[in-house]
């Protein structure tokens, strides 16, 4: 069964293929595509923070565009024990979904993101959401973007991919599902702060065809990474 968010009512077609150089299907990521990376001292140090590399092929004729979307759904649905030196998520919490990449109107002849070609380091403040680099589409704003509100060193408007960074005393290994969505339209006409779950709203009913990669990461020493 396809659990990557989005899906449509209409019966879609034969499933994309879609590929990474990055790291393997259901395989863990390295901390080059991370946002955090673990530490010895402090637990976690701050990451290359780079975007995987993305390949997919055999879309479907009438597709007028791609949408790319990154979501996390094991994220802790309460923060009492996040981070917490002597404490740890439990395994068994219940989990919410995180988007860590949101990107809109990719053209139809655009097959392929290069590694780094969107996001290549941190960015205190973020980066902001628009035109995405080489007219690869339209940027939204990650949940990056309501993790560092209160933080004064870091808030702002974080526009496309920044990557994992689960709290390092989580008991549950985290995956991350890169969903790449052929479209029946040219844009969804987005604009400004939208997020995934306004993506996901807007790609609903013009879905022709999907597909996903998904990869694993943790910061947690005693989690097994796959």
């Amino acid at each position: 069964m396809d659990c990557a968010p989005g899906s449509s009512p209409r019966t879609l077609a034969p499933a994309m293929e879609l590929r990474s150089e990055s790291f393997p299907n259901h395989g863990p990521i390295p901390g080059e595509f991370a946002f955090c990376v673990p530490a010895q001292e402090g637990h976690v140090a701050m990451a290359p923070n780079r975007n995987p590399h993305l390949a997919w092929a055999d879309a479907p004729e009438g597709t007028k565009s791609f949408a790319i979307i990154c979501h996390d759904p094991d994220v802790p649905s309460r923060g009492d024990d996040v981070n917490q030196e002597g404490r740890s998520v439990p395994y068994g919490l219940p989990r919410v979904e995180f988007f860590h990449w949101v990107l809109v109107d990719v053209p139809a002849d655009v097959s392929e993101i290069a590694a780094g070609a969107h996001c290549d380091g941190i960015t205190p403040h973020g980066k902001a959401p628009g035109a995405a680099p080489q007219g690869q589409g339209v940027q939204g704003i990650n949940d990056y973007t309501g993790w560092f509100a209160g933080d004064a060193e870091m808030a702002g408007d974080y526009g496309g991919y920044d990557g994992p960074c689960p709290p390092w005393n989580d008991e549950r290994l985290h995956h991350y599902h890169f969903t790449v969505y052929a479209l029946d339209v040219e844009s969804l006409n987005l604009s400004g702060n939208f997020g995934g779950k306004d993506a996901l709203a807007a790609i609903e009913g013009h879905t022709l065809a999907k597909a996903r990669w998904i990869g694993t990461y943790t910061l947690n020493p005693k989690v097994k990474r796959r």
